[in-house]
């Protein structure tokens, strides 16, 4: 798909950045040699600015090689393998990101990161660590990732869970980005699978919402708005600093997501979408 854009800013500040490259995860599952060439595409394309670093798992970093690109690296395997990451990806490194392994305590496992010169985010486990992990996060100066989606129903969180956990970080102060199931702009059922997906404009709005000290049972009916033209109104008259806590999500595809912020309107910089 080719976007044509219409002026030099075509992206506006609200964003910048918003979607992570994950085009190599599932659903879409692009193998590296194909990632790679599709990633550079994107930024050289007129929506360029709505695309952040290329996401990969480390291990894929031994078969990437010496090519220049953007990174945010996922560490399976837990902080044991931050010194080979950051090793191998040196310059090109923007993000980490890392879940913390179940047979370690959230204190082990903030004691075992390393230093690293990049924003490093946590994944916030759907259980009673919770608390204790985004409060370590605040306390150490890292960021938050929460999974809101997979190959499962029992994956997504429900629109309660995902408004106790986007308080929770407001309220503490630590920057987030999620990752998984946000294949839409808005909150929907997907007529394959029936699971109940989040829609990542309805979670910047909770966010926002969140920011100015509305409480779980608002952020969760926000979350459960299906009103498309109702949530495109509202973020027409949304400010950007919200990018400060709600940092991007990842995405196996970039064109699905922007295609459908054109077809709300919110991008005027964009003509629209041709195959």
């Amino acid at each position: 798909m080719d976007l044509v854009g219409t002026g030099s800013e075509v992206i506006p500040a609200l964003y910048k950045g918003l979607l992570d490259d994950a085009a190599v995860f599932p659903p879409g599952l692009m193998p590296l040699a194909d990632a790679v060439p599709a990633h550079a595409r994107h930024l050289a394309a007129p929506y360029a600015d709505i695309v952040g670093p290329l996401v990969l798992a480390a291990p894929a970093l031994a078969d990437l090689g010496d090519v220049d690109v953007e990174l945010s690296v996922t560490l399976p395997g837990g902080p044991a393998q931050l010194p080979e990451v950051l090793e191998r990806a040196g310059k090109r490194l923007r993000g980490l990101e890392i879940a913390v392994p179940g047979e370690m305590s959230p204190r082990e496992f903030f004691a075992a990161l390393v230093p690293a010169d990049v924003p490093v985010f946590v994944e916030v486990p759907r259980d009673e660590r919770r608390p204790e992990v985004i409060a370590l996060c605040a306390e150490h100066g890292h960021q938050a990732k929460f999974r809101t989606g997979g190959v499962k129903a029992e994956l997504y969180p429900d629109e309660a869970e995902l408004a106790a956990a986007v308080r929770a970080v407001v309220d503490a102060g630590v920057p987030f980005k999620a990752t998984a199931g946000l294949h839409h702009a808005i909150r929907n059922t997907d007529p394959a699978t029936g699971f109940e997906q989040h829609g990542y404009l309805n979670l910047m709005l909770a966010t926002a919402a969140a920011l100015d000290g509305a409480d779980e049972a608002r952020l969760a009916g926000i979350l459960s708005e299906r009103d498309g033209a109702a949530i495109a109104r509202d973020m027409s008259t949304m400010d950007s600093p919200v990018r400060a806590r709600f940092r991007s999500f990842g995405t196996c595809s970039i064109t699905e997501p922007l295609t459908e912020l054109v077809a709300l309107g919110l991008l005027p910089g964009l003509e629209g979408v041709t195959a």
